[in-house]
């Protein structure tokens, strides 16, 4: 395998059994390249990066900084795509697809700053991380060199990277048992493979990891307040907080009650369908809260648009495109509209539901007055019948047609 003149990569490291054996994969096969490792902090559990540092060294890599990107993901990321309602194929949150670029991003910087001249990712052929890593790369640093393992080298199973390890006497903490793939980050838990690769199996207890089963939840709801400024959740309970904050309250809120379960088959960028189990009871609090307030304050006409924002923002971050011209286009008109969307929401958890039960706003366009069923002396009942006769004008129109030629 040609150098291609690399000489020093920073990798996307997790500290999991695939970028454990990238790191001694890189050195034996880029010349004896040094290997930066880059630890991203998004939420994950914190098991996680408890000895992170240390085992990216006794892979191999030169270096190990962990970065702590908790604060900017919500605030900078998720908040942004939550303004625009983006759901992907009607369910899926986002949760993975969010995170990729702000990774990506700190692995350009870090690069930058330690003067590589390559990156690398531990994502695979199959997926979407792959374009969602190297779209970034792109974006933000088209000179430096990607190199994609998993579309290089020769190790097709979690058997054969484990024996690759032990060739190399590098410790893992990684078994043959593990049966699901999982990604986790402080929005969302994704769980794929397993009994999930047969669509007609059932999802079972081993495929939730942070909600409680809906079944199984108290039998007593609870009520939650979220406050909302320019489609923003800034507070929980009347406590103003941070958006990581206000997340981590209402995630362990929601998943007391079972909230924010969903199981998908969902198409990938790449073509293939896949399945997933996805978990985001925080997420789906503030979905549901911020919907809350757009019904008060949007009109009929803007509520349309940004449903048409979120459908192809969603497609947007979906497929990677996070820092192209066309995302921050649709942020701006979302930004524009949830100037607005300011006020409070009461929401009931119960069962795996969540439900708005109160809602205001000082920007509402809802009026008792007006909407009464009741008498009323500011509705005249009268009008409706010359505005429906021009809003029906051309079926009026066409209807006279047709019966003059028949």
């Amino acid at each position: 395998m040609q150098n291609q003149g690399i000489k020093k990569i920073v990798l996307a490291y997790s500290g999991g059994l695939d970028t454990s054996a990238i790191i001694p994969w890189l050195k034996e096969n880029y010349g004896g390249c040094e290997v930066v490792a880059l630890v991203a902090d998004i939420g994950q559990e914190r098991s996680e990066l408890e000895g992170v540092e240390q085992k990216a060294l006794q892979s191999g890599a030169s270096e190990c900084h962990v970065v702590d990107l908790r604060e900017e993901f919500i605030r900078d990321y998720v908040y942004p795509v939550l303004q625009t309602g983006a759901l992907y194929e009607g369910s899926y949150l986002l949760g993975t697809s969010m995170a990729r670029p702000i990774i990506a991003k700190a692995q350009v910087e870090l690069a930058l700053k330690v003067g590589a001249d390559a990156l690398s990712h531990g994502a695979t052929g199959k997926g979407n991380d792959q374009v969602r890593f190297e779209s970034t790369y792109t974006a933000l640093a088209p000179q430096l060199k990607v190199v994609a393992p998993w579309r290089e080298w020769n190790l097709r199973s979690r058997e054969a990277l484990l024996d690759y390890l032990k060739q190399r006497n590098i410790p893992t903490t990684a078994t043959l048992e593990k049966i699901y793939s999982r990604d986790e980050n402080a929005w969302h838990i994704s769980t794929e493979g397993g009994v999930l690769e047969s669509t007609w199996n059932a999802a079972n207890k081993d495929c939730w990891v942070w909600t409680v089963d809906p079944q199984q939840a108290p039998d007593q709801p609870e009520q939650v307040s979220v406050t909302v400024e320019k489609g923003c959740v800034v507070a929980v309970n009347g406590k103003a907080m941070t958006p990581y904050q206000c997340l981590e309250t209402l995630n362990a809120l929601g998943a007391k009650h079972g909230v924010g379960r969903v199981d998908i088959v969902e198409n990938r960028l790449v073509g293939i369908k896949s399945r997933g189990c996805y978990e985001t009871p925080g997420g789906t609090i503030m979905i549901a809260a911020l919907r809350g307030i757009e019904q008060l304050v949007l009109d009929r006409d803007s509520f349309k648009w940004r449903e048409q924002l979120g459908l192809e923002m969603s497609y947007v971050v979906y497929d990677g495109r996070w820092f192209a011209p066309l995302r921050r286009s649709i942020q701006a008109a979302a930004e524009s509209l949830a100037a607005a969307v300011n006020g409070e929401v009461v929401l009931q958890l119960y069962k795996g539901q969540v439900t708005a039960i109160q809602k205001r706003s000082a920007n509402s366009l809802y009026s008792e007055e007006f909407a009464t069923f009741g008498e009323d002396e500011v509705y005249d009942h009268s009008h409706a019948g010359g505005f429906i006769r021009l809003f029906s004008l051309s079926s009026r129109i066409r209807a006279l047609n047709e019966k003059k030629h028949s």
